[in-house]
Formats: structure tokens, C-alpha cells, sequence
């Protein structure tokens, strides 16, 4: 009888995969690349916890254990580190998460029309520059002599400041042009949320006398609700992950004090020291921290009674 049922379910699942074949085709190719780029390559975090030698290979290289993560927790900069990462990661949150909402819900309420997409294609725009343009223009226009915001502040009669320079000024700039570069694209999913939004509902809230704000605070927020608690949640999964190439072309010795974080820190141990298991152990204890952050946010999203990704 117990196989009999197995059987059955066999067939149904089968059933289900024939019937759903075309879609099943459709995901294969991300799938395929998922699994080919961000699973198997995960075999090499064993380096992490050996003496990895290239001319032995990851299996044939000693083992030795938690060496390398105590040697990270014990060195001097470890805290210093820790500083800087989470400070710039939870300033870009706390900053940026919200802004991409706020534009959204000001480009919803624009009329369709010329104006609107003018706004749509200027706020976009940003996002297209590459890492390398985008720092350039920063130390162009932060330049202590030359740079267009110092020649602002010299015409309110304030002194000029060397932007680039004072460690106190580093997260500030990094997240404030960050802001710039990816809030317009980051309202793109807000955009795509609010268009679901049941137009009758409007109507009522008209009829019964709401104004614009009351109807934004009743009916569009907590439409897109589900959309920022899953995206909230994804950023601060990923809080920790600072990509190292703005970072690494902002940074000079003199901001070294402020801009110094984990992904720097990796590349630098990682590819310019060959210190290829000291990079990955560091490396691994900042992915895990992530996935950490991640679990728990989520627990607490759906304890909440909100949407949560699994």
C-alpha cells in the first residue's frame, strides 16, 4: 500500500513537471547559471580553513582549522573594520532605503505627461554611469580648488574643504552619491507596485472627502508594504557587503581611517598579498554575519504578520 501511494505521488509530481514543462525551460537558463557560478564555486571556502598552497591545490593543502579566523579576530584593525563597515552599510540604509519610496509615490501622483517622464528620465539616468565615471566626477567636483561644490560654498563665504581628505567626510560622500546614483532606479519597483493599486478605491476615498496625503497614507503605503518589508529585508541580508571598487577609488591614505572595510580589506590580503586563505576566512565570516542578519530579520518580519521570503 505505502508503495502504491509513492507511486501515485511520483506520478503526480510528474504529471505537474510535464504540464508546467514550458515554464520549467523558461527558469532553466538562470538556474543553470546559478548553480554553475554561485554553488559549485563553493567548494573553495575549504581554503578558509587551510594553509592554501597553489602548487598542492585545496585538498592537498594543510589543514588547519579556525587559524586564520583567529588571527582576524585578534588583529588590531579587526573593530576598526567592523566600524566601518557597518557604519557606512546601515548610513546607506537608513538614508537610502526610504528615498526610493518617497520618489515613487511623487512620480505616481504626477499626471502622465512630458513632466513625468522628464522626472522619470532625469532621476533614472544616474544609475547608468559606471563605478569609475561616478568617482571621477565626485573628486571633480569635491576638488578643494577647482571643484564645483567648493566654489559653492566660497560664494556663501565658506571656507573650502578638502572633501576627499578628512576621514570625517568619507561616508557622507560615499552614501549621499550613492543616494543620488540609485534612488530613481530603486523606485522603479515602488513604480511597478503602486500601478497595481485599485483605482476604485481612490474614488471612494474621494467621495468620502480624503485628501491627497490621507488617501498616500491609507492606500498607496500599505499597498507597497509587502514590496519594502521584502526589500528591507534584502538589504539588510546583504548590509555587510559593501562593494570594494567605489570604495577602493575614493580611498587615498588620508581617508584610510574611514574608508578601510572588509571588501577592501579582502581584495587587499586576497589579490595583492596572496594571502588567498587569510582573504577567504575573512571573507566567510562576512558572508555568514549576512546570512545571519538575514534569518533573524526575516524571523522577525514574519512574526510581525508581514510578507517574508520564506
Amino acid at each position: 500500500m505505502e508503495l502504491t501511494v509513492r507511486q501515485k505521488k511520483r506520478e503526480a509530481i510528474k504529471k505537474k513537471i510535464i504540464a508546467s514543462r514550458q515554464l520549467y525551460l523558461f527558469i532553466l537558463p538562470a538556474f543553470l547559471i546559478v548553480f554553475i557560478f554561485s554553488y559549485i564555486p563553493m567548494y573553495g571556502v575549504i581554503i578558509a580553513f587551510k594553509d592554501y598552497i597553489p602548487t598542492l591545490g585545496v585538498w592537498g593543502s594543510p589543514w588547519v582549522g579556525m587559524k586564520h579566523f583567529e588571527r582576524f579576530f585578534n588583529s588590531y584593525y579587526f573593530w576598526d573594520l567592523l566600524k566601518n563597515t557597518l557604519g557606512i552599510s546601515v548610513y546607506s540604509l537608513v538614508v537610502g532605503f526610504p528615498l526610493p519610496i518617497i520618489l515613487a509615490l511623487a512620480l505616481n501622483e504626477i499626471k502622465d505627461g512630458p513632466w513625468k517622464k522628464f522626472s522619470q528620465t532625469v532621476t533614472y539616468a544616474p544609475n547608468f554611469i559606471s563605478v569609475v565615471v561616478m568617482v571621477g566626477m565626485i573628486l571633480a567636483f569635491l576638488n578643494p580648488s577647482t571643484g564645483l561644490i567648493n566654489h559653492a560654498l566660497g560664494f556663501f563665504g565658506i571656507d573650502s574643504i578638502s572633501f576627499m581628505e578628512d576621514p570625517k567626510w568619507f561616508k557622507t560622500v560615499y552614501v549621499l552619491s550613492g543616494v543620488w546614483q540609485g534612488t530613481g532606479w530603486g523606485s522603479v519597483i515602488y513604480l511597478a507596485a503602486l500601478a497595481g493599486v485599485d483605482t476604485q478605491l481612490h474614488e471612494a476615498a474621494i467621495v468620502d472627502g480624503a485628501s491627497r496625503l490621507q488617501r498616500i497614507w491609507h492606500i498607496n503605503l500599505p499597498t507597497i508594504r509587502p514590496t519594502m518589508v521584502i526589500l528591507l529585508i534584502m538589504n539588510v541580508g546583504s548590509v555587510m557587503n559593501l562593494g570594494y571598487e567605489k570604495i577602493l577609488l575614493m580611498q587615498n591614505p588620508l581617508n584610510m581611517e574611514s574608508s578601510n572595510v572588509i571588501a577592501t580589506f579582502v581584495y587587499e590580503q586576497g589579490l595583492l598579498q596572496a594571502q588567498y586563505s587569510y582573504a577567504a576566512a575573512v571573507g566567510l565570516f562576512n558572508s555568514a554575519i549576512n546570512a545571519i542578519l538575514l534569518i533573524v530579520v526575516n524571523k522577525v518580519a514574519a512574526k510581525l504578520g508581514d510578507s517574508s521570503l520564506f
